[in-house]
């Protein structure tokens, strides 16, 4: 009954709550509809502004992933990686995360459905998406967006982030599912 209730609830939640704001925004006067138009023209003109890096970056992906660099650079890196006791699977969305989220999540469904999603590696994965960044998006969308060229400490310090979550995701999962 619970459930039930909670169902109907969360699919009227939404529905409610713009009406409620729009009969609010009605009472004090609002034009809603040009304030609106307003928001999304300024929208645009951002969206023009961070087309070029956004674009950049996805290029750049799509070398990585149709080029087998990826891969090859795990197969590389497996013997280092086995001493660190990190499985190889998982390296190619640590290295994919920066760069794309949606990405990352592509390569972590295809890990999970593999592997499980209650095997190490799908822990891991899971673990690492919880709790890395997409440090590239962030500096090509957020700085980009507002005119910022030199985010050279920036990039350091997101990547490092990364690597700190990377590592403690599969210390952690290693820790807790091991």
């Amino acid at each position: 009954m619970l459930a039930r209730a909670l169902l109907v609830f969360s699919d009227w939640l939404v529905p409610v709550l713009l009406v409620l704001i729009l009969i609010h925004a009605y009472w004090k006067r609002v034009k809603v509809f040009e304030i609106f138009a307003e928001g999304a023209k300024e929208a645009l003109t951002l969206a023009g502004s961070i087309f070029p890096y956004l674009l950049a970056m996805l290029i750049a992906i799509g070398i990585l992933r149709a080029s087998g660099a990826l891969e090859f650079l795990s197969e590389l890196l497996a013997p280092l990686l086995a001493f660190l006791g990190i499985p190889k699977e998982v390296l190619p969305m640590a290295l994919l995360r920066p760069l794309s989220g949606s990405g990352a999540l592509g390569v972590m469904t295809t890990l999970i459905a593999e592997y499980g999603p209650d095997s190490l590696i799908g822990r891991i994965a899971s673990t690492m998406q919880g709790s890395t960044e997409t440090t590239f998006y962030v500096l090509a969308v957020y700085f980009g967006s507002v005119g910022i060229t030199s985010y050279r400490h920036a990039l350091w310090v997101g990547l490092l982030s990364d690597l700190a979550a990377f590592l403690t995701a599969v210390w952690v999962c290693r820790l807790v599912f091991s």
